[in-house]
C-alpha cells in the first residue's frame, strides 16, 4: 500500500513546515501557500488523501476553497487549521463538509491523531 498524501495550504510558511515536520515521517506532504494553487494541486493529483487547509488566507479563503473542494471530490477529507476560535466558522466549516478543526498553536499528537483518524476512514 502506497503512503498516503497529504496537502497542506497555509499562507504560514512557519505553520506549513511545523506540519511538514510532524507529518512527514509518516505521509507524503504537498506544501502550498494559496487556495488557488490547492486546487491546482488536486485538479493534478487524484492521490491526494486529506487536505488541511487554514482558514484566513488573503485572496480566497479556506472556507471557499472548502467549497470548491467539495464540489470536486466530495469524499475527500478536509481539516480547517485556523488561530482563531470560533464557534460559528467551525460551524461553517461543518456545515460545508470539513472533517474536523484544529486550532493553532496545535499540538504534534493532534495533529497525527485528527489526521489518522481522518486517513481511516477512507
Amino acid at each position: 500500500m502506497s503512503t498516503p498524501k497529504i496537502l497542506i495550504v497555509d499562507d504560514e510558511e512557519g505553520v506549513r513546515e511545523s506540519l511538514k515536520l510532524i507529518l512527514g515521517d509518516y505521509y507524503d506532504i504537498i506544501l502550498t501557500d494559496s487556495g488557488e494553487q490547492a486546487l491546482r494541486c488536486l485538479e493534478k493529483d487524484p492521490a491526494i488523501g486529506l487536505v488541511l487547509l487554514d482558514i484566513k488566507m488573503p485572496k480566497v479563503n479556506g472556507l471557499e476553497v472548502l467549497k470548491a473542494v467539495k464540489a470536486k471530490r466530495h469524499a475527500l477529507s478536509v481539516v480547517m487549521v485556523t488561530g482563531y476560535r470560533s464557534v460559528e466558522t467551525a460551524a461553517e466549516a461543518t456545515r460545508l463538509g470539513a472533517s474536523g478543526y484544529i486550532v493553532k498553536p496545535f499540538k504534534s499528537d493532534e495533529i497525527l491523531a485528527t489526521v489518522q483518524r481522518c486517513l481511516a476512514s477512507i
